[in-house]
């Protein structure tokens, strides 16, 4: 009997690793750069709770051309939101004026704009199912 169990715990170990879900990639395409100086800054994030504050991945380089792509290995399936943000002058941080409005070109998935604020991941999010998954956004 602790034979059969051994061997059930196995089997059923092995399905597990199996079955799990395949991580995802997602291509991330920026276009309508319109001034090619300093870094652009992508964000992915997977929850309302953490939206703009805790991201899943991220990536950052200089900006090459009008359009750049970017490139996310390992999301597993599941509902995501992007922020993307161009540091003109490389200061790390998107750069806001006395009122608190960004003086740095930004962006969001589904091209979302806010009204008085950032759009709410309800409005930018979009779902990662299987396989190579491509969002274009206009910045």
């Amino acid at each position: 009997m602790k034979k059969l169990m051994f061997v059930f715990g196995i089997l059923i170990g092995i399905h597990q690793i199996f079955s799990q879900e395949n991580p995802c990639e997602l291509s991330v395409k920026v276009e309508n750069i319109k001034s090619i100086k300093g870094s652009l800054k992508v964000a992915i994030y997977n929850h309302e709770d953490h939206f703009l504050s805790k991201e899943v991945m991220s990536d950052g380089r200089a900006i090459d051309a009008n359009s750049m792509e970017f490139s996310f290995k390992g999301l597993g399936k599941g509902v995501y939101a992007i922020s993307i943000y161009q540091d003109e002058n490389d200061n790390g941080k998107l750069d806001s004026n006395f009122m608190g409005i960004p003086s740095e070109p930004y962006a969001f998935s589904n091209n979302a704009k806010g009204m008085f604020g950032p759009p709410s991941f309800e409005d930018c999010q979009f779902e990662i199912k299987e396989g190579t998954q491509e969002i274009v956004i206009s910045l």
